[in-house]
């Protein structure tokens, strides 16, 4: 059977609720596809736990709870929700109509699709350590789902980024002992966060490698004993772990959307940076998957990115009538109807 819609908005994460937000407002209806089985992209898949210290208004917000106040935000507006499917096929036009199948042979008709889906399907960037995947899910995580379990534990983390810094400032007074392994004295995170990570250090309340690779894992074949890293003068040193956490990142395959026609740049597509609209009229792209000169890939730029979609395919979807912009505080919540 065939769905209708006046939007059709691929990706589920942060930014993706947010357009059903912006949709809603203007009388938009979405229908949401996304291949994981829940909503919440990255933010839920990796680090519902982690914290986020940027949005507006939350001087520190759970990742989780980010998503479950987007999603009670689009809740008036009744989006239908795909999970655990991705779009496979994308045919039509602006000017005809849309029309979309997914890998559980879901079929949506739509005047409109954004694109939300970060850039590409995800997946760890593992360290090149002989039979890590015998330890992983076991004392050997790429993300931190449950910050309580990790209390009382011996725990390394290694890399360079936001993860790496702000999960070690997360556990260090709740674990046994932090270790921090870097390959380099140059860290990709905040300025703020990593002063207050070589404070720790200074301090001698965690443990600091830097710089050090990782090199092999001791153990029982499941769970680690010891985490062996090797510096730059190529010394061996054994470090007394119950856990690793290893944050270098992801691994990004674009997937079926290289194949659509749209202007791509690496992994990410290019759009027009006042309206997101791509090179194809009626497709919009927001979010870490859209790029522009310039861009600050942060979530509340893909906020932007979702009202500023949201009001250029507003014409679209209503045949050219013009939009009578309201504010929120004026117009308040009104659901939309199908």
């Amino acid at each position: 059977m065939i769905q209708h819609t006046d939007i059709a908005i691929i990706g589920a994460g942060p930014v993706g609720l947010f357009a059903v937000f912006e949709a809603g407002m203007l009388g938009m209806k979405c229908h949401v596809i996304d291949a994981l089985d829940h909503i919440g992209g990255q933010c839920s898949a990796l680090y519902p736990e982690k914290p986020i210290y940027d949005i507006p208004a939350h001087p520190k917000i759970s990742a989780q709870d980010l998503i479950d106040n987007l999603e009670q935000q689009a809740a008036p507006f009744s989006p239908t929700y795909h999970l655990s499917q991705q779009v496979i096929e994308i045919s039509g036009s602006a000017e005809e109509g849309f029309q979309l199948k997914t890998s559980k042979d879901t079929q949506l008709n739509c005047k409109v699709i954004i694109i939300a889906a970060g850039p590409g399907a995800f997946g760890p960037n593992r360290p090149p350590i002989k039979n890590i995947q015998n330890f992983e899910n076991h004392s050997v995580f790429y993300s931190v789902r449950h910050k309580e379990a990790l209390r009382d534990k011996n725990i390394v983390i290694a890399g360079g980024g936001d993860s790496a810094v702000d999960w070690a400032l997360e556990l260090y007074d709740i674990a046994k002992s932090v270790s921090v392994i870097h390959r380099r004295d140059h860290f990709r995170a905040a300025p703020d966060t990593v002063e207050k990570l070589r404070k720790l250090a200074s301090d001698g309340k965690i443990g600091w490698y830097v710089p050090g690779q990782l090199a092999d894992l001791e153990g029982d074949g499941t769970n680690i004993s010891h985490v062996v890293i090797r510096d730059d003068e190529n010394n061996l040193k054994h470090i007394k772990a119950d856990i690793l956490l290893p944050f270098f990142g992801l691994a990004a395959k674009l997937g079926p959307v290289a194949d659509w026609g749209l202007n791509l740049d690496r992994n990410h597509i290019q759009t027009e940076i006042s309206t997101s609209a791509t090179n194809i009229p009626g497709i919009y792209a927001i979010g870490d998957i859209a790029t522009y000169a310039n861009k600050l890939k942060l979530i509340l730029t893909g906020f932007a990115e979702a009202a500023a979609a949201a009001h250029d395919a507003y014409k679209i979807v209503f045949d050219g009538k013009a939009l009578h912009f309201e504010y929120s505080t004026t117009k308040g919540v009104s659901p939309v109807h199908a």
